[in-house]
């Protein structure tokens, strides 16, 4: 057979530098939030094993439709829980049953499968400027490359050689640079002995199934608000990363299906999809590959790694969690150091629109929140307003 068919090549597939970028988005993903589904799970008194599930159906979820999108376009599309959702999830699940909880899911789900079909959002895209998308991407982003210096003052013995070493390798390496990184950090961390092996377990996911009760409190209260909050903080921020980098995959479908497969999911735990921002700039950038047509493999392998932790459920978080807390921070910031300079470059480029852009940016980066929806959204409001009340001035003069 040969190895080389149409474009598809053992070289393609099987790339370190694709390899290692996948990893690290897994791993920044799952080890800044893995604990708030947690969370949201014991607010409804979910068991063990239903814990379990949603870890199931979250992990398979993304999983697959990484894979398949990322494949079916040739470009990152790498997709998430809705993090924010999760943590509105926390604070607004109290008093319900989990089956309840389960038909807000659903109703949530089947508003974002609407909205994508419906092409709303495809009408949304063409009024946001290039310039504001990257602004508030390079906003989202900001923290995690902040959090690097943080972590570079509490853990200077540990966070400073893996700096030294990202800024070397990267003029030599350049695409197995974070792959080094990682590894550095990892022996560092063993040699330290901050890596706490206590906290393994080997405990494979099983899927239960949870009947749906659709309550019309759950759906205003819980359902409503989480669709609101994961399109405008999560699948907006999503785009941005997208268009900020070039790709131009048609929207609406891929929100389609991520609403689709919160759909199948939900009765599993699978409590909202959306495109990814943060751990799909990881496979976005250069560090992934030098050519921008190639690093949707770098998705695809997210989307491998993704599935395995869906199957192997808690054992995988654990593993997460052996890690120390800098060795994340550390390696997300450095990961995301390249995105966040091309972003800027872009949303500066073109001088009469700084303003709306550097609005955008600031107020994104503040992380300041309005009724329960991010400043994501909030930023990019703003730069918009910002953006045609300047052009309505120039078309006046």
């Amino acid at each position: 057979m040969e190895l080389v068919r149409e474009g598809f090549s053992l070289r393609r597939l099987i790339s370190l530098s694709h390899i290692s970028a996948g990893f690290i988005a897994v791993l920044v993903g799952y080890s800044s939030s893995a604990v708030i589904i947690f969370q949201a799970a014991a607010a409804v008194g979910a068991s063990e094993q239903q814990i379990a599930s949603w870890l199931w159906a979250l992990g398979l979820g993304m999983g697959c439709s990484s894979i398949g999108l990322s494949l079916y376009y040739k470009q990152p599309v790498l997709t998430a829980w809705s993090t924010p959702g999760a943590a509105l999830l926390v604070t607004s699940l109290s008093g319900l049953s989990i089956n309840e909880a389960v038909g807000a899911f659903l109703f949530s789900s089947l508003l974002i499968t609407l909205c994508g079909l419906s092409g709303l959002v495809d009408k949304l895209i063409k009024w946001i400027p290039q310039s504001l998308a990257a602004a508030m991407l390079a906003g989202v982003l900001l923290q995690f490359c902040l959090q690097l210096f943080t972590a570079l003052e509490s853990q200077l013995l540990f966070v400073g050689p893996m700096l030294a070493c990202y800024l070397l390798v990267r003029y030599a390496l350049p695409r197995y640079v974070m792959l080094i990184s990682l590894m550095l950090g990892c022996s560092i961390a063993y040699a330290l002995g901050l890596l706490d092996g206590s906290k393994l377990s080997l405990d494979l996911a099983r899927p239960e199934w949870i009947s749906p009760v659709l309550s019309f409190q759950a759906m205003v209260g819980v359902g409503l608000p989480l669709f609101i909050v994961t399109m405008a903080s999560q699948n907006m921020p999503g785009i941005a990363a997208l268009h900020a980098n070039g790709y131009r995959p048609p929207i609406s479908p891929l929100i389609s299906w991520t609403g689709i497969t919160g759909l199948l999911l939900a009765p599993f735990g699978g409590f909202a999809f959306n495109l990814s921002a943060i751990t799909a700039a990881i496979c976005m950038g250069k560090d992934a590959d030098e050519d921008p047509s190639r690093r949707y493999w770098a998705a695809v392998w997210a989307g491998v790694f993704y599935v395995a932790v869906g199957l192997l459920g808690a054992t995988v978080v654990s593993v997460f969690s052996a890690f120390p807390e800098a060795l994340v921070m550390a390696i997300a910031g450095l990961a995301l150091l390249s995105t966040v300079a091309n972003s800027l470059a872009t949303a500066l480029a073109q001088p009469n629109g700084r303003d709306a852009a550097v609005i955008t940016f600031v107020a994104t980066a503040s992380g300041f929140s309005i009724g329960g929806i991010g400043s994501a959204f909030w930023g990019l409001s703003l730069g918009l307003l910002v953006h045609y009340f300047a052009a309505y001035l120039a078309r006046c003069k």
